[in-house]
């Protein structure tokens, strides 16, 4: 071009019949067609046909360039948009009914706002502000403004709000239509569509954006559209083009449309880094052969390639900087390359330079990009003191990064575009950086700063979350967001916890589900980090918000709080997420509240909770997960009150809260006597147990063996138990079968007495346990109690219970040969041993003629599991449940989890012999610093596991720890005078007498000898 600006043109923009140029410096020139002003000079009389300053822009540094039909468009540095030419349709923005306006004007209604992008199609108009809006004004007759068809015309900018929070990186407009492309890839596309130029597989026009989601994993980075139809460069370089094909623009070689985004196979194996689109025609810049190739309409030679008609397929647009292949490329110092190609309307320019290298349209330019948080800027703002003077425009871009949604989720992702994709299996946050961008900001020491973070996150950023959002990548803040350090603070719950609580709680169920995906994949740390911030919001306002029981000094009464429900309803969620989804689980302990039982009245909250029938009362028994075992042992207890209360309430009406605080009602009813003698201690408890009502089971049992003295004092109740159960368990009743390697039992598959009473006798000692809190010798295994709960049985159980046979089914699911019908040769059915002839049980109808194959085998398992632990044992285990039911049919057993219940029943090995020292008492002259007291301890501490098990059983009766743990197990130790004496165990009082004894060593001899010879109870 012979124009003395021309080497100086940084871009060109190109309506139907005028073009602007814009320099390096910022300047703009304009020429062609001026019937509406679109060329913006101040006198009409300039020639048109030279590019002429725009003297009224003199004074502004321009940024950006942009052409409809018959308007123009100018950004500046500071983000003002500027807009003159026809206002027809309202395309200026400037609501004024003006058809014309010939001289630049800025456009007011977003003047507050920073814009960073804009784009123009033939008469409508989209701006992209630094905070992530999208703003859209001028014809909307196909729905091309985004904000749906009420208006034919909109005067003024217009937020598209369905975009909301969506970090938009890139927007585009063709003649009717436009699109916008978020960081990670998504993009967005509405308008006019009766070619299927929004790729999306059909011909409706669209007036909202419309997710074109066959693209989405290719990672799209540039969009440029003609008239009807659009074209998109990848991040690889490949271009695809759908719409309308009439004069071969979609370069298929074909002038058929297309409605779905097709690849362009001629430009395939070269790498695209520009394209550029007039009406009817594209280009496509190959940097490795610095070759522009150009298809469409050339009526007019828009296609620069020597030849005027349609071209289907890409061909070589002759230029300068074109190379034919024999030239020797050696000789020629003065090459030309392309550095940018521009179109529009039926023109083309191509900008070239000397040996720079030529621009990259898949790369964004910092300043077109909507602000974004870092941790470099974390480090920039831990860095100022606090006392000295910031930049405003530093603090301006905090507040707006904390204000929006859109900053927010299109900040800290993963580099090298790992991040692009976003779906619910990849969140593409880079959570290291974003650990350390939040940990930068809690060092923040500016107290204006802080303010203004919490100010911003408070007041918008909470504001701006909704239910349904336009996409997966607006839901990052629900991960960036609970690494914000106030979230520590409980004090702050009403402005923070409750507001970001609520908005996970109303999110619509896909999000829902994505959102608890990605929290399930965060590291243990994150995640015990959120447990513990809500949690510390449930005790502050148990602590400070709930009124004071009347008559009790430090309890709280649990009323209804809409804060405490929403922060319960957000721990629930993450229990919830912790044992169904995470690999890395947190303990079920981590959720236990431990301090509530000692500020909350929660058996008054129990029995509400019991007594509302139709479950509307708020109440803490509805999250049992945050009772930790002396919580669920006090409602255990209280359940066993109000269970008795129940049954002896028959003509007087006792009042149940007298109750619960008055000393002991009259003592016949209070318990269950059992008379039974020692040889046949089956048949008679049996006997004496169908003397009672169901209701009578919950009361504590006494137990009276025949011909004996002693008192029960809840020694003898334990020595009943492990008799009663070493009798039941005896091989010669052939209730169970033991299996060896695990050492547990289950229930066997051909029980065949006819007296089905003995599992639910089984089944009443099980609740017997659990309401006289005493730990009985059950060698079930863990299933038993998730079958009592309902709780599914799995794999793992049968690992708990037949490790062998656990690991060949484990070995059929990890087989992955194409062979595994012959390697296993198994069909669906399973061979017992029944009384010495073998049997072969199908696992489902037909089972014997199913093979087993790689396509069924995960139902073959699943089967196997089934009939071990449900169909086989059917008819038994539904006795010992009903048996089990007569003692604990109550609510209560609601709160516990399988483990829990275990734990209640059979104890557990949670050994903590330090604190079976400190709750020692010593009686009767003894004293803890006394030698004989200081020996018996190093001597304890040296035995090794089994032997301090041994000497549990021997002065306890029972080697397990209750639920409540060591604390629960007090032992008392008193002197005797003779040392010839073994040291004497009295396992109803957990009393130890322990002669002092001269030496160490004896001690020790006499105690490992004392210990061995135990077996159950010696009743002193």
């Amino acid at each position: 071009m012979d124009w003395s600006q021309a080497e100086d043109v940084a871009q060109a923009a190109c309506g139907t019949t005028h073009t602007l140029f814009l320099t390096k410096e910022g300047k703009m020139y304009a020429c062609g067609n001026n019937d509406h002003g679109q060329l913006g000079h101040d006198t009409e009389t300039l020639p048109n046909k030279r590019p002429q300053l725009l003297v009224s822009l003199e004074n502004y540094i321009i940024t950006g360039v942009s052409c409809g039909t018959a308007h123009s468009l100018a950004l500046t540095n500071w983000g003002q948009v500027f807009s003159w030419g026809s206002n027809a349709v309202g395309q200026l923005g400037h609501d004024t009914e003006n058809g014309r306006q010939p001289t630049p004007r800025m456009i007011k209604a977003i003047g507050a706002k920073h814009v960073v992008q804009i784009a123009s199609g033939q008469y409508h108009c989209l701006a992209l502000t630094n905070n992530g809006e999208l703003y859209a004004w001028g014809s909307n007759s196909y729905g091309q403004l985004g904000i749906g068809t009420t208006n034919e015309k909109v005067p003024i900018p217009t937020l598209v709000q369905s975009l909301a929070g969506v970090p938009i990186a890139f927007i585009a407009c063709g003649g009717n239509h436009s699109f916008a492309v978020s960081k990670s890839g998504a993009i967005f596309g509405w308008g006019k569509n009766t070619f299927g130029q929004l790729g999306l597989n059909d011909l409706n026009s669209r007036c909202y954006p419309t997710q074109l989601r066959t693209l989405r994993s290719l990672g799209v980075r540039y969009i440029s559209c003609g008239d009807d139809f659009s074209v998109f460069l990848t991040n690889e370089g490949g271009v695809f083009t759908c719409g309308a094909g009439t004069f071969g623009q979609l370069g298929h070689g074909s002038c058929s449309n297309e409605i779905l985004p097709r690849k362009v196979f001629e430009l395939m194996g070269s790498k695209i880094t520009q394209i550029a689109c007039g009406r009817r025609h594209t280009l496509a810049f190959v940097p490795s052969r610095g070759k522009i190739y150009g298809f469409g309409l050339s009526g007019v030679g828009q296609l620069g390639i020597g030849m005027l008609g349609n071209f289907n397929t890409p061909q070589i647009v002759r230029g300068p900087w074109f190379k034919t292949d024999f030239e020797p490329s050696g000789c020629d110092e003065t090459q030309i390359t392309v550095s940018r190609i521009f179109s529009g309307g039926d023109q083309c320019f191509v900008s070239v330079l000397g040996n720079e290298e030529s621009a990259d349209f898949r790369v964004y330019d910092a300043r077109t990009q909507i602000l974004s948080l870092s941790p470099e800027m974390g480090k920039e703002l831990a860095k100022i003191e606090p006392d000295q003077t910031v930049e405003l425009d530093l603090i301006s871009s905090v507040e707006t990064i904390f204000k929006s949604l859109a900053c927010m989720n299109g900040s800290l992702l993963l580099p090298n575009d790992e991040h692009f994709c976003c779906t619910s299996k990849h969140h593409g946050v880079d959570m290291v950086a974003a650990e350390e961008a939040f940990d930068q900001i809690r060092k923040i020491e500016r107290e204006s700063i802080r303010q203004v973070i919490r100010d911003s996150i408070e007041s918008d950023l909470l504001g701006a979350l909704t239910p349904s959002p336009a996409d997966v990548e607006t839901l990052r803040i629900y991960l960036l967001l609970p690494l914000y350090h106030e979230f520590i603070n409980p004090k702050h719950y009403q402005k923070l916890h409750t507001p970001f609580s609520q908005s996970v709680l109303k999110l619509s169920k896909n999000a829902y589900e994505i959102v608890v995906n990605w929290w399930a994949t965060q590291s243990k740390e994150y995640f015990e980090r959120m447990v513990e911030n809500f949690k510390s919001v449930i005790l502050y306002i148990i602590n400070f918000k709930l009124p004071r029981v009347v008559g009790s000094t430090n309890k709280q009464e649990v009323r209804y709080d809409p804060h405490l429900a929403t922060m319960l309803d957000i721990i629930a969620i993450l229990y919830w997420v912790n044992h169904n989804r995470r690999t890395h689980k947190l303990p079920y302990e981590q959720f236990h509240i431990n301090e509530i039982d000692d500020l909350v009245d929660i058996r008054q909250d129990y029995i509400r909770w019991t007594t509302d029938t139709n479950s509307v009362t708020f109440s803490l028994c509805n999250y049992p997960f945050i009772f930790n075992a002396a919580a669920k042992t006090l409602l255990l207890q209280t359940d066993q009150m109000l269970q008795m209360y129940q049954a002896m309430q028959s003509a007087a009406t006792v009042n149940l809260f007298s109750m619960l605080c008055s000393p002991v009602p009259s003592a016949a009813s209070q318990y269950i006597v059992l008379n039974v003698t020692r040889e046949n201690i089956v048949q008679d408890t049996i006997r004496e147990l169908s003397h009672y009502a169901a209701s009578d089971l919950k009361k504590p049992i006494k137990i009276k063996f025949c011909g004996e003295e002693a008192e029960d004092a809840g020694g003898v109740r334990k020595e009943f138990f492990m008799l009663l159960l070493r009798d039941i368990l005896d091989p010669k009743y052939g209730m169970f079968k033991s299996f060896d390697d695990s050492r547990t039992i289950w229930f066997t598959e051909d029980y065949f007495d006819s007296d089905d009473s003995m599992f639910a006798l089984i089944g009443i000692l099980c609740g017997l346990a659990i309401y006289n809190f005493t730990i009985i010798a059950l060698p079930f295994p863990l299933a038993l109690y998730k079958k009592l709960l309902g709780e599914e049985v799995n794999m793992q159980d049968l690992k708990d219970l037949a490790p062998m046979v656990a690991n060949s089914m484990q070995n059929i699911l990890d087989y992955d040969g194409s062979d595994l019908e012959e390697v296993f040769d198994l069909s669906f059915t399973i061979t017992r041993d029944y009384f010495g002839e073998i049997q072969t049980i199908p696992l489902k109808p037909n089972g014997e003629n199913i093979r087993l194959t790689q396509s069924n085998k995960q139902e073959f398992v699943q089967l196997y599991i089934d009939y071990v632990f449900n169909k086989s044992v059917e008819k038994s285990f539904r006795q010992f449940h009903a048996g089990f039911m007569r003692v604990c049919g109550g609510s209560v057993l609601k709160l516990f989890k399988a483990h829990e219940l275990m734990s209640m029943v059979v104890g557990n090995e949670e050994y903590d012999w330090v604190a079976l020292e400190e709750n020692a008492e010593y009686k009767n002259g003894y004293k803890s610093s006394d030698q004989a007291i200081r020996w018996f301890w190093e001597v304890f501490h040296e035995m090794p596991l089994e032997e301090k098990k041994k000497f549990l059983l021997f002065l306890t009766g029972c080697d397990r720890i209750p639920i409540m743990g060591m604390k629960a197990i007090k032992i008392y130790i008193q002197p005797t005078p003779d040392d010839k004496f073994l040291p004497v165990a009295h396992t109803c009082f957990n009393l130890l007498d322990l002669p002092q004894y001269q030496t160490k060593e004896k001690l020790k001899y006499k105690l490992l000898q004392a210990i061995q010879q135990t077996q159950g109870f010696s009743l002193v």
